[in-house]
């Protein structure tokens, strides 16, 4: 993308006005400006969650559904409302579809814990992709052991795609899970997820969908997807850490087993027996994270305020940038050039350690990660320890961009 078509990008979508929003991007770090692009791993929290939690704690806590006063009134009101945003958010059906968890990683061993482990007989396969992170990975391993099921792997290319086809011949009448993220978090390729999903879903395979690197980027309906489930976290969306959503479809929610035990998951608790609550407290044992609840809902407004077709252009114009900034660099290679990508870059500099590198992008006031993204079986296919990753929030400028190739250079130049 060339100066003048970056330059309509910023007209289009008002940058200043955005990063006006988010306290922290007007911070110094060692010295200089603080340039974020670690957006991959958590975003920031712009003010109206900051807010929201506070006034949560200032003026309304208490614990929810379980008191008459008023307090726990307006603190439960405020907690229910934030699973009503998150219902219109992804397009879920009901309330009763939307569980909250801590994370992610909690919404996955949710499904496999109360889903899998019952259902899953000797022999029977669970598939994923050799794109996932670790916790839709390792979670699959450990119900597998439990089960006796088979764990089988999908392949991807070097480009670091994951082709229908490739999957699709995987699937056999063993097959009773489909697992796979919807964006890969250490290489940003998108996958084809509504088309995996129809194919699992004409077999009779349970989908779930990771979803904790889309939903701050790509919009998400869950019935147009048609998946059985799909996990998020809050502190990806530009919300607190610690909480995070569970979408299930209410026919297999229905029919699942709690999977912790406690109080709120219950109706009537006898030594004889216990009757569980209705969805979702079902699956909601115990006093939840009620300022991260209302703080996850408050980042909903805030995404539903924003003009998404216009953020997700910019930050595609921020991809775009980025790749040709650091193509021109030599002895750089870019790891993970997926024809259909999102917000991320992925590289190492030869004779640079990816640790080295994001110490000296760090005293620039340049923020990226380093390392293996939980995501090792992706580094193992291309030979690599580690990566530096850069990844983008429609709060990110191209001068930040600039910055970041300039801090390469000089890495480069050091250890040359």
């Amino acid at each position: 993308m060339n100066h003048s078509a970056l330059a309509q990008t910023d007209r289009t979508f008002d940058v200043d006005a955005a990063r006006r929003q988010f306290p922290i991007l007007g911070r110094m770090v060692h010295g200089k400006p603080l340039a974020y692009l670690d957006n991959g791993a958590s975003a920031q929290r712009p003010q109206n969650v900051i807010d929201a939690m506070d006034e949560y704690e200032r003026r309304h806590h208490a614990n929810i559904h379980r008191g008459v006063h008023t307090l726990s009134q307006e603190a439960t009101a405020l907690y229910e409302g934030a699973r009503d945003r998150l219902v219109r958010f992804i397009h879920a059906r009901s309330r009763n579809e939307i569980i909250f968890v801590r994370g992610t990683t909690e919404a996955i061993n949710l499904v496999a814990q109360s889903y899998a482990r019952p259902t899953l007989q000797p022999g029977d396969e669970v598939l994923i992709t050799h794109l996932e992170h670790h916790a839709n990975i390792v979670t699959w391993q450990m119900v597998c052991e439990q089960t006796g099921a088979k764990l089988v792997v999908a392949p991807i290319d070097a480009q670091g795609e994951v082709h229908l086809d490739a999957v699709v011949a995987l699937m056999s009448p063993r097959t009773k899970i489909l697992a796979c993220a919807h964006v890969s978090n250490a290489l940003g390729t998108v996958l084809p997820v509504r088309r995996l999903v129809a194919a699992a879903k004409a077999r009779g395979i349970v989908t779930l969908i990771d979803g904790a690197q889309a939903v701050s980027h790509l919009p998400v309906d869950v019935q147009d997807l048609g998946c059985d489930f799909y996990a998020f976290s809050g502190h990806k969306m530009y919300g607190p850490t610690g909480v995070g959503v569970l979408y299930g479809r209410e026919q297999l929610l229905e029919r699942m087993p709690p999977w912790q035990g406690g109080g709120e998951m219950i109706l009537a608790v006898t030594f004889a027996k216990t009757t569980y609550n209705a969805l979702p407290n079902k699956f909601e044992a115990g006093t939840p994270n009620i300022a991260g609840g209302i703080g996850l809902g408050a980042a909903v407004d805030f995404l539903s305020a924003l003009d998404s077709t216009r953020a997700h252009a910019h930050e595609s114009a921020l991809l775009q940038h980025a790749t040709a900034v650091l193509t021109r660099i030599p002895d750089l290679r870019i790891v993970g050039t997926a024809a259909n990508k999102v917000s991320l870059v992925s590289f190492v500099v030869a004779g640079v350690h990816p640790h080295d590198l994001g110490t000296i992008l760090d005293e620039d006031g340049v923020a990226v990660r380093t390392g293996h993204h939980c995501a090792m079986p992706v580094m193992d296919f291309f030979k690599l320890p580690a990566t530096a990753r850069a990844s983008f929030a429609f709060y990110n400028t191209f001068d930040e961009i600039d910055r970041l190739g300039a801090g390469i250079e000089r890495a480069r130049k050091m250890f040359a």
